[in-house]
């Protein structure tokens, strides 16, 4: 039997029968069905963040269910505003759809919305669809910051300790053998944390609750998240020896690594979409669930925005970039 597509629906008929498997959060007050959602927003203020997952570039459809992109495309915007020191509150969501893709594959996605999105009381509270050639996923989250400062980039201070918490590298693992064809036995938690990565959202407002004073998610790689960081605040990042600061990351990512001829530290230095925290903190202050990458330094002139590991700066590729291999 041959499965409906969107173009067997009209527009209304199709968001109807998706709407449903939407979560609605607590601090929705008008729900999706209306031109707009209302959300409560009592701090006064809120933070906003949006990203968008096209087919082929983001995700292959080979790889990834339709569930699997519903939970990156929520996973990697909440953790966007944990990365302020927020807590999510809601998104909306865009869909371009090609007319050829089944409904089933809608629905699929807004179970893997309502999976990432509803044990967090997060709400998708509504969006836009459009017919298009590409298959586009478009999400904008919102988050309160419970009265606190938002955590910028900027804050870092000489003095300062680096520190990280989450994953290092396993999403860049899982990507890789995914790439190499690789399948089964110790590989499957790999390349399940690819698929679907699990952000340290947590750790954002306990970073800002320990007073934080520089803050960001960890999605293109923390060589280049790094940079950006340090760049913003005019100082330079010293990090330890990876296999010093964080051996057990290492030791998880040693097997598949050696399998496919790559340093694990490369992962974990380049890799992006763990969505971890890179934070700093003023000496003795350390939350719990982060762990001591460095020190942040002084920067003398050009030096400012660099990334050292064990006092030297890496001259491997620093991440992901939307525009360059």
């Amino acid at each position: 039997m041959t499965q409906p597509t969107v173009a067997d629906l009209d527009e209304d008929a199709l968001i109807a029968s998706f709407v449903p498997l939407l979560p609605r959060g607590s601090r929705t007050l008008v729900p999706t069905g209306d031109d707009a959602a209302v959300v409560a927003a009592p701090d006064g203020r809120f933070c906003v963040s949006t990203d968008l997952l096209v087919a082929g570039h983001h995700f292959r459809p080979e790889w990834s269910s339709a569930a699997d992109v519903g939970w990156r495309a929520a996973m990697q915007n909440l953790s966007d505003i944990a990365g302020m020191g927020a807590v999510p509150t809601s998104m909306v969501m865009g869909l371009v759809l090609p007319p050829s893709t089944p409904v089933a594959w809608v629905h699929d996605l807004c179970r893997g919305f309502a999976e990432a999105c509803g044990p967090l009381d997060v709400g998708v509270d509504g969006g836009d669809l459009s017919a298009g050639e590409q298959l586009v996923v478009a999400v904008t989250v919102h988050g309160d910051l419970g009265g606190r400062a938002p955590i910028l980039r900027s804050g870092a201070r000489p003095g300062d300790v680096v520190a990280h918490a989450g994953a290092l590298g396993r999403s860049a693992a899982g990507h890789a053998l995914l790439t190499e064809g690789r399948h089964g036995g110790s590989d499957e938690a790999l390349i399940a944390d690819f698929l679907r990565p699990r952000p340290a959202l947590d750790a954002g407002p306990a970073a800002a609750a320990a007073g934080a004073s520089a803050l960001m998610d960890v999605s293109d790689g923390l060589l280049r998240d790094g940079r950006r960081l340090a760049r913003a605040s005019g100082v330079v990042l010293d990090l330890e020896p990876l296999e010093d600061s964080v051996p057990s990351a290492l030791a998880g990512l040693a097997d598949a690594a050696a399998r496919l001829g790559v340093d694990p530290a490369v992962w974990a230095l380049t890799g992006g979409e763990d969505h971890g925290m890179l934070a700093t903190f003023p000496a003795g202050t350390l939350p719990a669930g982060f762990t001591r990458l460095g020190t942040v330094r002084a920067a003398a002139g050009a030096q400012a925005g660099a990334v050292l590991v064990g006092g030297v700066e890496p001259t491997i590729s620093p991440g992901w970039d939307h525009f360059r291999r």
